[in-house]
């Protein structure tokens, strides 16, 4: 004889649905040698990745205490205005070429 199929109380069914977005939630489905798999997904904030949100919002001294100097946006103002040229023109021969 064939099983009879309990119907699920409205309670089950707001557990079952629960439990199934919160899988999808945590996890994303990816095919790997052909098959599809199951991995955890990459952590976000805010919608962006993790990388991203701290490249756009983080300060330097965070960056520093963090050890993060790659991503540390670089100065120009230590150096200073680079200094004019002797005749502030292009020097020519007496040819009138340039170089």
């Amino acid at each position: 004889m064939a099983k009879v199929k309990k119907k699920l109380t409205p309670a089950q069914k707001r557990a079952k649905k629960a439990a199934k977005a919160e899988r999808q939630r945590k996890y994303q489905w990816v095919f790997m040698n052909g098959k599809q798999v199951r991995i955890k997904r990459p952590p976000t904030v805010d919608g962006m990745p993790v990388d991203q949100f701290i490249e756009e919002n983080a300060d330097p001294i965070w960056l520093h205490q963090s050890e993060l100097w790659e991503l540390m946006p670089v100065e120009d103002a230590l150096s200073g205005p680079e200094p004019p040229t002797e005749s502030g023109a292009t020097q020519e021969d007496e040819d009138g070429i340039p170089f």
